[in-house]
């Protein structure tokens, strides 16, 4: 088991709401609260340390568009805040730093520039710079990475050359979804996530995707997670925050 384990509860905003995407499909939307700012606000006073935001309209678009309410979190709820979306440039990531982000996510960006990325994680610090690698299983059991919202999916580039490449470039914090089970409630995938931690060992991994209940997130655990991100399970009230916070 990890030593240290985080419970990261997630919002993920798409014009100006809270929802949750079935697989990463837009058109598959549930919406939720109105006010993302007052689940954060909430899900601090319940005792979260760490906040995942997602600002679902750049990560399609480009154009991270949550400064103002990531502004707000950080100077009113006390949480520390890892944010992604959007991230197509050195700029944009300056940019949600100055905003007040503890750890900035990079996703399409690190598949299609890992290089670039690479960089990133040596000036700015690996606590500040995390990358998602979003995976789907194709028909020869390859594990591709799907980019720009998962709607496009880059020719040549797999999970397990990217894991190697970026732990060798001193990667630290990894969040790894597989698609299919995203906002399914089918458990997360931890055959995957040992896959993960053998390729990349000492890299500190956040479940993400198919979290049901109290058990998986106590499973993501004992298979050697560093941290689990909780978003449709807790938004649907499958489990309560203070529960997962006690595993």
């Amino acid at each position: 088991m990890s030593e240290a384990f985080t419970i990261y509860p997630a919002i993920d905003v798409r014009d100006g709401r809270v929802v949750r995407l079935r697989q990463g499909d837009y058109a598959q939307e549930t919406r939720y609260a109105d006010d993302p700012f007052g689940l954060a606000r909430l899900y601090g006073q319940m005792g979260a340390q760490w906040l995942h935001l997602v600002d679902l309209d750049a990560a399609r678009k480009g154009g991270y568009t949550l400064a103002s309410l990531l502004w707000r979190i950080k100077a009113e709820t006390g949480l520390r805040v890892q944010t992604g979306g959007g991230v197509r440039c050195e700029d944009d990531l300056k940019a949600i730093l100055a905003s007040g982000a503890d750890r900035v996510v990079v996703g399409s960006l690190a598949v299609r520039e890992p290089n670039t990325v690479r960089d990133w994680i040596a000036r700015f610090g690996p606590d500040r710079v995390a990358i998602a690698l979003d995976t789907r299983q194709d028909e020869r059991g390859w594990w591709r990475l799907p980019v720009q919202g998962w709607t496009r999916t880059e020719a040549g580039t797999d999970l397990a050359s990217l894991l190697v490449f970026f732990r060798a470039a001193g990667l630290q914090h990894l969040l790894c979804t597989d698609i299919e089970r995203d906002g399914m409630l089918t458990g997360p995938n931890l055959d995957l996530y040992q896959r993960v931690l053998s390729l990349a060992p000492g890299i500190e991994l956040q479940a993400s995707g198919g979290v049901r209940d109290a058990n998986d997130v106590r499973a993501a655990r004992a298979t050697g997670c560093a941290g689990v991100v909780l978003g449709r399970a807790l938004l649907d009230g499958r489990i309560e925050l203070d529960e997962a916070l006690a595993c």
